[in-house]
């Protein structure tokens, strides 16, 4: 019954929302006058509902809903909570490895860090925390679920995972470990086409990818296609700094905010360190500040980004506190891609989208296409095609395709001159 009513209020709240979005200039008369209309619905909740509901938790379903409506990334912490969260803000911790968003009222899977403990149990973006060691995930501050993920050394979490197609959340028990994110790696593949794989964007790594690329232009490079599949960790401005060594002129990013003004972000030349031709590949479980730097790179026409949408996580967030001593964690503007849009809301769309003929098969995401983690060689159908994309280029493979397709229209047998055609 909680549920229900948790759910009614979030139903209000989007409503409201809603409302707002689509009269900006509404005087303050306006909103209170909307905000009064859901003080009288939790009113006649309290008084008229079959039997008197816990109001706290009905406050703070209604809060939930309404931070996850507009911010995936936000999260309200009562008083006891935010003491919590500044007192091991900072500290290194065993974690599991796992990128977190709210999705559908629960905690859902950005992606599984790569090597990590969630990526060797299968963990993807398509999962979601039904529960953190028994504690529903429904309505739970994301900043508080990813305080229940880190421990000791040595210590287990056990999770109720959420998955496509199967309505019972499965136990899955991990043991948290110190996360070492994945090192930069690169090697020269057919066609003179060097392949730079970046796992993490975290401080440091974007030197290794410029080390990286210059070594691969030493034993002959002459086309680069840059991997930032699975790559979820590291904010924009490290995506911007990425997006600089193959940009030398031009808009990379802005930021914005309400009361944030706009700032540009635009390329150094004294940073880029190649002219090279490229391709970039993402997927789901690319964000932050990947996305920065794909989007720079598609809307600069510096490359080709083949793959699948990106996940859309690319903002500057605050700590609002409260007078209580809560605080909401906040996103005070959003990063936008050289062609205006936002990286929050929208991804990036790949200009070459990944065809279901170039997923791997066998992944275990039940029906829902998610893309397996990247393999090397040949069993990489998707770094297959992003090479091809960087040696033929976009039309022509566009032109082959039609030729093809027309070849074999050419090829069917006709249908005897005696017989009509069936529709």
């Amino acid at each position: 019954m909680r549920y229900v009513i948790v759910a009614v209020s979030t139903c209000l709240v989007a409503l409201l929302l809603a409302g707002a979005a689509t009269t900006k200039s509404a005087s303050p008369e306006d909103t209170y006058r909307h905000l009064a209309v859901y003080t009288e619905v939790l009113s006649r909740i309290k008084s008229d509902y079959v039997e008197e509901p816990d109001m706290k938790n009905v406050t703070l379903g209604a809060l939930n809903g309404l931070l996850e409506s507009i911010d995936p990334y936000a999260s309200y912490l009562n008083a006891d909570q935010y003491k919590e969260y500044l007192k091991e803000k900072g500290e290194r911790k065993a974690d599991v490895g796992l990128v977190l968003a709210r999705k559908f009222g629960y905690i859902g899977i950005v992606d599984a860090i790569p090597g990590s403990p969630g990526d060797a149990a299968g963990l993807t973006t398509a999962d979601m925390l039904e529960s953190i060691n028994g504690v529903s995930t429904r309505d739970m501050p994301l900043a508080f679920g990813e305080m229940l993920l880190e421990g000791a050394p040595g210590s287990t979490v056990e999770l109720g995972v959420l998955r496509f197609r199967k309505p019972e959340p499965q136990k899955i028990t991990l043991t948290r470990e110190m996360i070492h994110y994945p090192a930069v790696k690169s090697r020269l593949a057919q066609d003179s086409v060097g392949v730079i794989t970046v796992g993490s964007l975290t401080d440091g790594e974007v030197q290794q990818v410029a080390k990286q690329e210059q070594s691969l232009e030493k034993q002959g490079a002459k086309r680069l296609v840059l991997d930032l599949r699975h790559c979820s960790t590291g904010g924009p401005e490290q995506g911007i700094a990425l997006a600089n060594l193959f940009l030398d002129k031009g808009l990379i990013a802005y930021s914005e905010g309400q009361k944030l003004p706009r700032r540009d972000f635009d390329a150094n030349p004294a940073a880029a360190i190649t002219h090279l031709p490229m391709a970039v590949i993402v997927d789901r479980g690319t964000a932050d500040g990947a996305e920065v730097a794909a989007s720079a790179l598609l809307d600069n026409k510096r490359g080709e980004v083949v793959g699948e949408r990106t996940y859309g996580d690319a903002a500057i967030q605050k700590d609002i506190t409260m007078d209580d001593g809560s605080a909401v964690i906040l996103a005070v503007a959003k990063y936008y891609s050289p062609a205006g849009k936002s990286i929050q809301d929208n991804g990036v769309t790949p200009s070459v989208p990944q065809l279901e003929s170039d997923a791997a098969d066998g992944d275990d995401d039940g029906g829902a296409g998610i893309t397996p983690k990247a393999r090397p060689g040949a069993d990489d159908p998707l770094l297959n095609k992003a090479i091809e994309v960087v040696v033929k280029g976009k039309a022509e493979i566009a032109r082959e395709n039609g030729q093809k397709r027309a070849d074999q229209k050419a090829d069917e047998p006709m249908p005897p001159e005696d017989e009509t055609p069936q529709n």
